[in-house]
């Protein structure tokens, strides 16, 4: 007898799914169409779902709750050290459980800041665009564009990207070889011109001193390290990332024997540049000790996963007029904003009156 199968198409495969289907269904628990009004975002974790009549019982078994709690009993740990009170009292974000119980909402996710865009009418969201373009002609005159790419990393692209097909889309790493030509610019990194990749591969007697280590937050994939060690013959690295990524950089680059490389995994940790204060109350001597601190590069991505309670200037984002629900709202659309041409060769309509556009449609 022959073992019934999910009857769920799958187009890229010229196949139907071969997982046993549900019991009373046609499809397997993969394909199995859900009803999205009883699944709801863990409170905790938004990144998945819940049965909204099991949420009582998830939200104690949570992996990230117990990941939290795990957290909280290490000696080093302090609540919140790293959230941007600004001296403010910080408000527990809730939501109602299906008993009636209040559930805390550690994240907000994208799909809440979505659907809360969503429920702005007209004139509160044009009034908002009003607010922000404003304030960027207020603010922002002085920023410049400044992209340049290294004739060593155009050498890199070419025989990487479009030879190996290496699993990164080309914007990236164009992007990325931008932030390394403008450090080169400045001095934190040797001029390249001229040198191949190879040729970087190995430093020469008497250069590896001069060589800068580095440390790389949000280091994902990790090709920003790989085009650092090919191009500028990088021998000490240090990747921080909260997630783990397939198709990582690592296997290649721990070929290299003379690469000093450490990963460092952090989840659920929000990170902040801590300088010392320019006025200290114990009127203490600063700190003499030589600094080999070289440059840093800071690229303005990942708008999504920005958290209000993270924000380390509430006071003067608010000072600007701006709200909390703002600026969740901000951090939307602005991802939207950087992901494609939106210039004179997009195919958009010309939306110069923002109310009469929306009022359209």
């Amino acid at each position: 007898m022959e073992r019934k199968r999910c009857i769920f198409w799958l187009p890229n495969k010229n196949r139907f799914c071969a997982n046993s289907p549900l019991n009373g269904s046609s499809f397997c628990g993969n394909h199995n169409s859900r009803s999205y009004e009883q699944w709801i975002p863990c409170p905790i974790d938004p990144s998945h779902s819940v049965l909204e009549q099991n949420l009582k019982g998830h939200v104690k078994r949570c992996p990230l709750l117990k990941q939290a709690q795990s957290l909280s009993l290490q000696p080093f740990y302090q609540k919140g050290i790293n959230a941007g009170s600004d001296g403010e009292e910080q408000e527990e974000e809730e939501r109602l459980g299906v008993d009636g119980s209040r559930l805390p909402i550690m994240t907000v996710s994208s799909e809440m800041k979505r659907n809360a865009v969503n429920k702005m009418s007209v004139t509160e969201f044009c009034n908002l665009i009003d607010k922000i373009e404003s304030l960027h002609e207020l603010l922002c005159k002085d920023i410049q564009d400044s992209f340049h790419m290294p004739d060593v990393c155009s050498l890199w692209i070419k025989t990487r990207v479009e030879e190996r097909k290496l699993p990164f889309q080309e914007k990236h790493i164009t992007q990325q070889a931008s932030i390394v030509g403008n450090l080169e610019n400045i001095g934190v990194f040797k001029k390249s011109l001229g040198r191949n990749p190879s040729e970087c591969e190995e430093a020469g007697e008497g250069e590896e001193d001069s060589v800068p280590a580095v440390i790389e937050f949000g280091a994902g994939r990790g090709y920003l390290t790989q085009m650092l060690a090919d191009c500028y013959g990088i021998k000490r690295v240090f990747l921080v990332e909260r997630k783990s990524y397939k198709l990582k950089a690592d296997r290649s680059l721990r070929q290299n024997e003379s690469l000093m490389l450490e990963r460092l995994r952090i989840d659920n940790l929000t990170l902040r540049c801590c300088f010392p204060p320019e006025n200290r109350k114990d009127n203490s001597e600063p700190r003499t000790a030589k600094s080999n601190f070289g440059g840093l590069a800071i690229a303005t991505c990942c708008h999504h996963l920005c958290q209000w309670k993270h924000y380390t200037n509430k006071r003067y984002f608010s000072d600007l007029g701006m709200t909390k629900k703002e600026f969740h709202a901000i951090t939307w659309f602005t991802s939207w904003a950087v992901d494609a041409n939106h210039g004179l060769e997009s195919d958009l309509p010309d939306t110069t009156d923002c109310r009469s556009h929306l009022q359209s449609m």
